[in-house]
């Protein structure tokens, strides 16, 4: 699976949770949850689950950590898959 297509499936997953539209429609490596698509943390828990269901892998607290852009969590379902 390329970059891009992870890259689409982590747009479809974050859909929900994105209060900031204009920002998830632009979504790149560098986008980041908080600021930019103007998430919370329960959302970003929430976002966690979504990708291990997604994905069907499992993140365990040090990586979902590191998961508050768009380029850690490629690099973490990457590393997982």
């Amino acid at each position: 699976m390329d970059k891009a297509e992870l890259l689409a499936r982590l747009k479809v997953i974050l859909t929900p949770y994105a209060q900031d539209s204009a920002a998830l429609e632009q979504i790149n490596e560098e986008t980041d949850f908080i600021a930019d698509l103007k998430m919370n943390s329960a959302n970003l828990v929430d976002v966690v689950l979504d990708i291990e269901e997604e994905f069907n892998i499992e993140i365990d607290n040090e990586s979902m950590e590191k998961m508050l852009n768009v380029k850690a969590a490629l690099e973490v379902i990457t590393a997982k898959l």
